[in-house]
């Protein structure tokens, strides 16, 4: 029996998705409104499944609306503002931002110009030229003038058609950071162990990469207030431009070496000794990764290491550092210490401090100075350390090194909304419509961009966002790539079935991502998982863009809804067994990820029917692993979904099918096939549980074995099973990159 087919995981590291949508009247009112949505970039209907169309709530239209300054509260309201839109279209020579690719003609606004009409330039790299044509690379700015004196300017985004592939077909691991610790990390993963892990698999196992979970900035709990702990999650930070300083490595900051006076010596020791006994606790008592504990030492550790004088290298280091950072690092530095002083909703801040240009914000960050100038270093020791993990990568000999993760957005209250509240919609959340798998839809709390305000500023926000990114890293991952065509927005206090979607223009997103990336001479893998509106993935892989494609759900949808021949799957993607916000693949075999939602309390259907449709599904892909010879002998006899490995026998048999699902992904000609790490050493749990919260420990779990004991990076880099399954990757790829040699010499 074929299982149905996946519409994504909850939340926003997987989320259910919609198709297409519409911007027709019949569904949110009248023509004026239809029309009025359409022209901002509103959906007045969607459709969540093929030959299915569903109206939007006109409330949440004229809301989303209402998020862009256009007043659509009455008819008269609505009237008067298409009016003014259809006349402001008419009027203006330019759109604020244009889009060049350099194999394509001049972009269809220029050649509508009136004829005589003088175009300038203003080039990204401090030149000025007349003209549009032949220009470099870049983000310029552009000035038209009519010859009846009316004149515009645009930004004009200069990019190549497409990002080149991968260099070659590589495997890499996939893991979580905090979830990966070693002897030396104090409580949870952090840089030092990225490094440490790249260096191990790039030269022992032969990996190509490592791909982590996002690592931007966290907003701050305080667990003796209504704010509580820190939100484990990776995906609702407080900021996606900075990283956060709790995944540093203490005693690899330089000035660890140099801290003379004996009480801050004997300080420091006792917080490695804490640290130690927090360490222990998780790997040998059971505790859950205690992300506030770890940052308590930390946080007071750096107090420590910030009174070190830097060195007049290390100073000019700093100062470069800074430099180039300018006002968003001031300003992100400037949200931590107003948070230590005042909570980290900057939206319960006296008000005068909620505006980060104000003067009262001002006073607050001289008076502060020696707090912003604490969290700016941080910032710079955390980039350090970045750095050092991909150049630890590439020496290692991985051709891409770490692959970091983009979040969709961040947390309303967080240093990114309070320091650009100009580009976010207020009163808006992200989230995802109703469909057959989530009929209540999804708010994930994040609040989006503004479509006009981007183009306005050509996209800076992104802009800067991409290239920060880029630079520590060989392959960037978008979670939920979809957002950079539309968003479902929900509007504050409604549920999200009172949602619509808001377009972006996602020309405009991909130039600058393909233009950032290809600076950075980087890959790009978006997470498009679940139902993707028709053409998107089409567009993306135009691109250059790869995307994701994992087993499971791999079927011939459009067919008999088998699992799908490993020679129909696309090459230009990254393909798994799983990911962060699925059963691990031991899990699937055993029937284990059904059992623990039935301990939950999460199945909606009897516990029977939900077994026998999981093992179904298994027995199915067992059964084409089978065929292709894949499985050895019997060994896919009793791993079925609903089997309990209980015995050496049962687990050798589970270790020999997760063996034969990586074998059957590098009979695929995916680019990229990822392992995920857990699932080297027969791991059961899922990091995360979509659609949970207190019922399950979601962000907080080490990686561990079959049994459940957390294994270390040490125990990794020492066990069997899973060098036994990185040589079948290993192997494989190289045995695929001889194919291809030989290929390309006959031809």
């Amino acid at each position: 029996m074929a299982a149905p087919r996946p519409a994504g995981t909850a939340g926003p590291a997987g989320s259910a998705r919609s198709a297409g949508d519409t911007g027709g009247a019949g569904g949110a009112g009248d023509d004026d409104l239809a029309r009025l949505a359409a022209l901002h970039g509103v959906a007045t209907s969607y459709s969540p499944a093929p030959g299915r169309t569903v109206a939007a709530s006109p409330g949440a239209v004229v809301a989303a609306l209402a998020a862009l300054d256009v007043d659509a509260s009455t008819p008269e309201a609505v009237r008067a503002a298409l009016t003014a839109r259809e006349s402001a279209l008419r009027e203006r020579l330019l759109p604020p931002t244009l889009v060049h690719w350099t194999d394509a003609g001049p972009p269809e606004a220029l050649t509508a110009l009136p004829p005589g009409t003088r175009l300038t330039v203003e080039t990204e790299q401090g030149g000025t030229r007349s003209g549009a044509d032949d220009l470099p690379p870049g983000v310029h700015r552009l000035t038209a003038t009519a010859p009846d004196g009316r004149r515009a300017e645009a930004h004009l985004i200069v990019a190549p058609p497409r990002l080149p592939p991968p260099p070659g077909r590589s495997y890499g691991l996939l893991v979580q950071l905090y979830s990966l610790l070693s002897h030396r990390s104090w409580g949870m993963g952090d840089l030092g162990d990225l490094a440490e892990l790249s260096g191990w698999a790039g030269r022992t196992l032969g990996a190509g990469f490592v791909q982590v979970n996002p690592l931007h900035a966290a907003v701050p709990g305080d667990p003796t207030d209504s704010a509580g702990p820190t939100d484990p999650s990776p995906y609702r930070p407080s900021s996606r431009r900075f990283p956060d300083p709790v995944h540093l490595r203490i005693e690899d900051v330089p000035e660890f070496a140099y801290v003379t006076g004996d009480a801050d010596r004997a300080r420091l020791h006792t917080l490695g000794e804490r640290a130690a006994r927090l360490r222990a606790e998780v790997l040998g008592k059971g505790a859950l990764i205690d992300r506030d504990a770890v940052w308590d030492l930390k946080r007071e550790a750096l107090e420590i290491l910030h009174r070190v004088p830097l060195g007049p290298g290390r100073a000019a280091a700093h100062a470069a550092f800074l430099a180039r950072e300018g006002r968003a690092l001031t300003d992100h530095a400037t949200w931590c210490a107003l948070a230590e002083a005042h909570g980290s909703d900057w939206s319960r801040w006296p008000e005068g401090l909620r505006d980060p240009r104000s003067p009262q914000t001002a006073r607050a960050r001289a008076e502060l100075a020696d707090r912003v100038d604490f969290h700016s270093r941080l910032a710079w020791l955390t980039d350090e350390q970045l750095t050092a993990a991909q150049r630890a990568a590439r020496e290692a000999g991985m051709p891409l090194g770490i692959v970091h993760d983009l979040a969709v957005g961040v947390h309303p209250g967080g240093a990114d909304a309070w320091a650009q509240q100009e580009v976010f919609a207020a009163g808006m959340s992200v989230g995802a419509p109703p469909d057959a798998f989530n009929a209540h839809g999804q708010d994930w709390g994040l609040p989006p961009w503004r479509p006009d305000r981007l183009a306005a500023c050509g996209h800076a926000p992104f802009r800067r966002l991409l290239r920060a990114l880029f630079r520590s890293a060989g392959a960037l991952r978008i979670d939920h790539v979809m957002g950079l065509f539309r968003l479902w927005w929900v509007p504050r206090g409604h549920p999200p079935t009172e949602g619509t979607y808001v377009r972006h223009d996602a020309e405009a997103m991909l130039a600058v991502l393909v233009l950032e990336a290809a600076r950075a001479g980087a890959v790009v893998i978006g997470e498009d998982l679940g139902t993707v509106e028709p053409g998107v993935r089409e567009t993306l892989d135009r691109r250059g863009v790869l995307g994701t494609s994992v087993l499971w759900f791999e079927r011939d949808w459009d067919g008999d809804g088998r699992p799908l021949p490993p020679a129909r799957w696309r090459a230009d993607c990254l393909a798994t067994a799983t990911t962060h916000d699925l059963p691990s693949t031991a899990a699937r075999l055993t029937g284990e990820h059904v059992a623990l939602r039935h301990r939950l309390g999460l199945l909606t259907r009897p516990l029977e029917q939900e077994r026998a449709e999981a093992t179904a599904d298994v027995d199915e892909w067992l059964a084409l692993l089978g065929e292709l010879g894949l499985l050895p002998g019997a060994a896919g006899e009793g791993a079925g979904a609903g089997t309990t490995a209980g015995g050496a026998g049962d687990e050798a048999r589970v270790e020999a099918g997760i063996q034969a699902v990586h074998r059957f992904l590098l009979r695929t000609p995916a680019r990229m096939v990822g392992l995920w790490l857990p699932d080297a050493v027969g791991d059961r749990r899922p990091q995360n549980l979509p659609g949970t919260s207190a019922e399950y420990p979601n962000w907080r779990l080490p990686v561990a074995d079959a049994g459940g004991r957390p294994v270390t990076l040490e125990d990794l880099a020492a066990s069997p099973r899973l060098r036994a399954l990185a040589d079948v990757l290993r192997a494989g790829v190289r045995a695929g990159a001889r194919k291809d040699e030989g290929g390309r010499a006959e031809g």
